[in-house]
């Protein structure tokens, strides 16, 4: 596995990494609950959105490396994102978030909004004096535009519903923790589709097979790095060990309050959220909802138990109420 990077020592990052180990502890052991007795420390990914550039990299390598095909190539006119989300034919998404803000601002929320920017509407301001412009043209009243970039992919939870509802066992848990489907086993029912809590999986059209991304397990099993942490250029996209992101995680939050981003925040890292943590998390600066994510994400399994013990109790009722009924039939 690839060892995690040197960097200069930091008290805000020696205290910070503490932190993090005293309040959420130590990952639950997925791989030796799923029957590997021998398992690797789990693995996953810390996806540092604030050093994304939005390339794309990642993208192309996870299509070129699993083979995942084309997914239309088509120009939406909405935005230099045109792959638009996550699906069969895309495990890998970057995507990107335009938002106008006051200028000087430099907290996200704070004045500015989450409103999009309407190039368009922009564009025909200028050309008609009539409209009011997109921005006011006064240095102290002029609107200004950030980027906010973030690449996307399965989650690979700690209580993963998709292994939950396969009939088939296509799904299945990994030595590494992760999630992996075995499309020669899928039969294309589409249970796992609406168990996700974060609308990952996805079927093709062609077979209904589900497909999705397996963290290269390929890769994995000969001591490689994902491809889309291979090709990302300017480490974004972090693999490793999940205890040893989930420490790097909180120290890269504590220097960006230091320096000022107070917006900075870690999304799908704490096991007691309820998918009991992901396997793949995030830094992000703004709410959840403003990249496409649920803001508190639940296994959509977590009430399954429950739900036929009161099915069951209502049938047994049900039987009771029917005998004694019977019973009391005039002879």
């Amino acid at each position: 596995m690839p060892q995690r990077p040197q960097t200069t020592a930091h008290h805000a990052d020696q205290l910070s990494a503490h932190h993090a180990n005293q309040l959420y502890g130590p990952q639950p052991d997925v791989a030796r609950a799923a029957g590997y007795p021998d398992a690797p420390p789990r693995v996953g990914f810390f996806t540092d959105t604030s050093v994304c550039i939005g390339c794309k990299a990642c993208e192309v390598a996870c299509k070129e490396w699993n083979s995942v095909p084309e997914d239309g190539l088509e120009l939406t006119g909405m935005s230099y994102d045109n792959t638009r989300g996550l699906g069969a034919d895309t495990w890998r998404h970057v995507a990107f978030v335009e938002q106008q803000r006051p200028a000087g601002h430099g907290a996200a929320g704070q004045g500015g909004g989450h409103g999009g920017f309407d190039a368009f509407e922009a564009a025909r301001a200028l050309d008609d004096p009539a409209r009011s412009p997109a921005a006011p043209p006064a240095p102290e009243g002029r609107t200004e535009l950030r980027w906010l970039m973030s690449s996307d992919v399965c989650k690979h939870c700690t209580h993963a519903a998709c292994l939950d509802v396969c009939p088939t066992g296509a799904l299945f848990r990994t030595e590494f923790g992760t999630v992996v489907v075995q499309q020669d086993v899928c039969n294309g029912c589409g249970y796992c589709v609406p168990a996700c809590p974060y609308g990952v999986i996805d079927q093709r059209e062609e077979d209904g097979r589900v497909w999705k991304c397996t963290l290269c397990y390929d890769r994995l099993g000969v001591g490689m790095e994902p491809a889309c942490a291979k090709a990302c250029p300017t480490d974004s996209i972090q693999f490793g060990p999940l205890e040893e992101l989930r420490e790097r995680a909180a120290a890269r939050v504590a220097r960006l309050h230091t320096a000022g981003v107070t917006e900075a925040r870690l999304y799908g890292e704490d096991p007691e959220d309820g998918v009991g943590g992901d396997g793949a998390f995030f830094l992000l600066l703004d709410e959840p909802e403003v990249y496409g994510l649920p803001p508190d994400p639940v296994v959509t399994t977590r009430d399954l138990t429950a739900m036929w013990r009161h099915a069951a109790t209502a049938a047994a009722s049900l039987a009771l109420l029917g005998a004694a009924a019977f019973a009391r039939r005039p002879r």
